[in-house]
């Protein structure tokens, strides 16, 4: 039996019955790891898994612990003591962090086994999972390489999809987890600002930056926050809302208020995501629950990339300043200090990240902060205003998570058409607010996944898991992987 293939809260019954120990799971996983067609690996642990593994393995199972003898990866802008966190960029080539993030520290107490770091766009910016030092990340859903699986989490979705562990970690700072989700047929989940501890995440822009994580099933989402929500002191901007039991959700709709943002809806061009998503909200209906269109001023939802694009690219200069060869990482020699940093940025960062420091830096130059960075901000106020004025009187947003089936490679859309924009940013607005977000699979067309995305109010992540497992039942894709052929 493939064991790696079952979710969190499958696998785990099986350890309670005493059918599999973690050494057998790990064995397994790590052979299929080993066979990665989909350039989804940098950092391996694999000696450490099979020796936590082993130790797990002679010892009573932990009933009442579901990630017990788990296997997973974690997104290489994860800090992992010990273990070589590159994040997909030739300046960090080397550098061993001396500390483990939170969200590895919990789920090592958990007893959950890290098999090592997965790729992402370099610095995880970006969407296409194309730009990290070590090349394309491939989509396991296309076995002719054709086809991106989106980013910047990459790897971490490649991993889930391809069947080698129930769960990944990774970040999202625009859609980082949720678009991937989409094209890979996954769970992907952002909680919202503050809930999971940011502690150990390589910083990109931090006022948009969360945890997230990539499973097979919305109840295994749901564990995992159970583990990795509440307040870290390390993490000042850590919430202290009190933490619920988030598996203990329901299904039940009836009664709820789900809104359509017409804008979004209105520009769905796939015919079979149309269609799908048509009838799941129809079937959302005949459980009870209310479905509205509700508007948000066009010329907002216009401005959705070109804020984000401003804001991120700002912060992400600000923040990777200290990526200069100094302190750690790669170094590129040079006859005075001065030397060295030039030297090591200019050999370090590809032609994106440089592209990006440059708008971020022109943005943040005192005689254009009020034109650009300012301006970005404003309009990001009047956008999360919209927003959330929409949830003052509906429970959930509902939309397409991505325009389509994912992209090819070689027609990597460049299209500023505004109404290709929105269709293909909009998941932003859960970044911009702050909000609880997820993408679960709807669809499949021609064999290859789409999804959708439900955002709720901020700290209403229980009630998510109940309208997510709710369409989850509707469609019947839960666990949807890539066969092992």
């Amino acid at each position: 039996m493939d064991y790696t293939t079952l979710t969190i809260k499958e696998l785990h019954a099986l350890y309670v019955e005493g059918k599999v120990t973690p050494l057998e799971v790990v064995k397994q996983a790590i052979e299929k790891a080993k066979k990665d067609k989909t350039n989804s690996l940098e950092a391996v642990t694999f000696e450490q898994a099979l020796e936590m593994a082993t130790l797990l393995s002679a010892t009573a199972v932990e009933v009442d612990n579901p990630l017990w003898g788990i296997p997973y990866f974690i997104k290489d802008n994860i800090s992992t003591k010990g273990v070589e966190t590159v994040a997909s960029s030739n300046i960090l080539k080397g550098y061993i962090p001396h500390f483990d993030a939170e969200v590895v520290a919990r789920l090592k107490t958990k007893k959950a086994i890290s098999l090592g770091k997965t790729t992402l766009d370099e610095l995880a910016m970006g969407g296409s999972g194309m730009s990290g030092h070590l090349g394309r990340t491939y989509n396991p859903f296309d076995p002719k390489k054709e086809r991106m699986i989106g980013g910047s989490s990459a790897g971490s979705a490649s991993v889930v999809a391809s069947g080698f562990v129930p769960f990944a970690l990774g970040s999202d700072t625009g859609d980082s987890v949720r678009k991937p989700a989409s094209y890979a047929g996954l769970v992907g989940f952002k909680p919202t600002w503050g809930r999971i501890s940011r502690y150990g995440l390589f910083p990109f822009a931090p006022s948009l930056d969360a945890v997230g994580y990539f499973t097979r099933s919305v109840a295994d989402a749901a564990i995992l926050l159970d583990v990795l929500a509440g307040r870290d002191d390390k993490d000042l901007t850590s919430s202290f809302e009190k933490v619920e039991d988030y598996t203990k959700y329901t299904t039940s709709v009836k009664g709820i208020k789900i809104a359509l943002i017409k804008g979004i809806s209105d520009n769905i061009s796939n015919p079979t995501l149309k269609e799908h998503y048509e009838q799941t909200l129809v079937e959302l209906a005949k459980r009870g629950a209310i479905i509205e269109y509700v508007e948000i001023e066009k010329s907002l939802l216009n401005a959705l990339f070109s804020t984000y694009f401003v804001i991120s690219c700002a912060e992400s200069t600000s923040n990777n300043a200290n990526l200069d060869g100094v302190k750690f990482g790669a170094r590129k020699e040079g006859k005075t200090y001065i030397d060295v940093i030039k030297n090591t940025r200019t050999a370090g960062f590809s032609a994106l990240i440089k592209r990006r420091f440059i708008l971020g830096s022109y943005s943040l130059k005192q005689e254009n902060q009020e034109l650009l960075f300012r301006r970005a901000q404003k309009a990001r106020r009047l956008i999360v205003e919209a927003v959330n004025k929409v949830l003052t009187t509906h429970d959930f947003i509902y939309s397409p998570a991505a325009p389509g089936v994912a992209p090819l490679f070689d027609k990597k859309s460049d299209n500023l058409n505004i109404a290709h924009l929105i269709e293909d940013n909009h998941l932003v607005i859960g970044n911009f607010a702050g909000l609880p977000s997820i993408t679960i699979p709807v669809c499949l067309d021609n064999g290859l996944p789409i999804g959708v995305n439900l955002t709720g109010r901020a700290f209403s992540e229980k009630a998510l898991f109940g309208f997510a497992a709710a369409i989850e039942d509707i469609t019947g894709l839960k666990n949807l992987q890539v066969e092992d052929k």
